[in-house]
């Protein structure tokens, strides 16, 4: 065994933007970047495709690389593609990448299969340039001691990245499977073994859930024991909600996450209906980015809503955390009782953070994060009856919902928090640099037979 060095860890972080929206996946990479920082490593986090909307403290440190705009002109147009890398830079600016989503650049993944596949063909394909140029600065300029994609779709970098960085060289997925789910045919298919080649070569694949760790595994093919769980915290700052906070008022369910039908706004409506005819001083609040995709899905989902008057409210997609943890002191409990399985979860320890018990679907992540916080019930997945009836449990006995309330909100703080978060990847990732075992130059997954 070597011995461990004294150096600063750095640790590059290459995360994708969303298109304009909160992405649960670069929230979590802000975070992260953030905290390992204050725990005194080096920390970059790298935007792609768009810069990242976050509702604190921008971390992103460096141009964007694999600029939208270009890499969906290089897509359409060999002439673009022939382009000198300087005459096309200008499109990378994050002004003008913002400007563009603004007027229907769109991140729905029904639209993009074929710009999907290649990107995930990598040098292969016609965003060599682009890569190159990110390949370049991360092994060139930045020499951090591991690098981290955010998730798979970014595995098209992966050979180039090794051929100019000898580090340990990491994926975490957070999500990845709901938009590969999407992708119309061919594309789908030839993106997930796309997949299933670039990430052969990663050193290991990270994971926030046991679940997500099986369901990957066998998902993408890869030996369980190549996924590594890494915690899911939050930084908790500001989250100033208290468990008695909306003790009194009336009986408010939340929902909150992007709006779009995988998230179950549908399954909260229908059950909030059989809830609100036996209460009718109930109400319902609904928070969360709604995209120019699912307007309509949106509107269908809540014509009846309206009738409620002052029953129903939709917040919008809150701009700042203040505005955020405002909607979350409002409830009584949360519900996103998603119809896929979702793999890390950020909504339900938000929630708990600020006093407020969750009511979630006993499939996903859900079940690990109810467990250890005790701060929630689990109900059958896609049963607006049993979800109805699981509020109905917290409504008439108090005492109970500020006992789940309390228990959320002080296990969050010794479970879930940022700094927590950053001190255990941070001993996994010096662990991995220390290890005299790890061979720098040379993938250390086996391919599959």
């Amino acid at each position: 065994m070597s011995e461990p060095s004294n150096k600063k860890l750095h640790i590059a972080i290459i995360t994708s933007g969303g298109a304009g929206m909160f992405c649960g996946a670069c929230m979590h990479d802000n975070t992260w970047t953030k905290a390992m920082i204050n725990q005194g490593a080096e920390a970059t986090l790298i935007p792609t495709y768009t810069p990242i909307r976050v509702d604190e403290q921008n971390m992103t440190g460096s141009p964007v690389f694999l600029g939208g705009i270009n890499i969906y002109l290089n897509f359409r147009s060999r002439i673009w593609r022939s382009l000198p890398r300087f005459f096309k830079h200008w499109l990378d600016t994050p002004w003008i990448i913002n400007l563009a989503t603004k007027f229907g650049v769109s991140n729905d993944a029904h639209e993009l299969g074929a710009l999907t596949v290649t990107l995930l063909e990598g040098e292969q394909g016609p965003e060599l340039m682009e890569i190159e140029e990110l390949a370049q600065y991360v092994g060139e300029q930045l020499k951090p001691d591991v690098v981290c994609l955010s998730n798979a779709l970014l595995s098209g970098t992966i050979k180039k990245i090794k051929e100019y960085f000898s580090g340990p060289l990491f994926c975490v997925l957070q999500g990845d499977d709901v938009f590969l789910e999407e992708l119309g045919a061919p594309y789908r298919l030839l993106a997930l073994e796309l997949i299933r080649q670039n990430i052969q070569q990663l050193d290991g694949v990270l994971v926030h859930s046991d679940y997500y760790r099986e369901f990957m595994s066998d998902y993408l093919g890869v030996p369980v024991d190549h996924f590594q769980k890494v915690l899911l915290g939050i930084d908790l700052e500001g989250h100033d909600g208290t468990p008695n906070e909306n003790a009194d008022e009336p009986f408010t369910i939340g929902f909150f996450a992007r709006i779009c039908k995988e998230k179950g706004l549908h399954n909260v409506v229908q059950a909030f209906e059989i809830f609100h005819q036996a209460h009718p001083e109930s109400r319902l609040a609904v928070g969360g980015f709604l995209g120019k995709e699912n307007e309509d899905y949106f509107h269908e989902t809540t014509k009846n809503l309206t009738a409620l008057n002052e029953s129903y409210k939709y917040w919008g997609s809150p701009d700042s955390r203040s505005e955020k943890v405002a909607f979350y002191k409002s409830l009584s409990v949360l519900s996103v009782p998603t119809d896929y399985h979702e793999p890390k979860g950020l909504f339900v320890l938000e929630a708990m953070a600020n006093g407020v018990p969750v009511v979630q679907p006993a499939h996903g992540a859900f079940p690990e994060l109810i467990e250890k916080t005790e701060g929630g019930l689990l109900v059958p997945p896609g049963d607006p009856q049993a979800l109805a009836d699981a509020w109905e449990r917290l409504y008439q006995d108090r005492d109970y919902r500020l006992k789940l309330a309390q228990q959320g909100y002080e296990r969050v703080r010794q479970f879930y928090s940022a700094e927590l978060m950053a001190k255990e990847s941070l001993k996994f990732f010096q662990k991995t640099v220390d290890s005299s075992g790890f061979a720098k130059n040379e993938p250390q997954m086996t391919p599959e037979p």
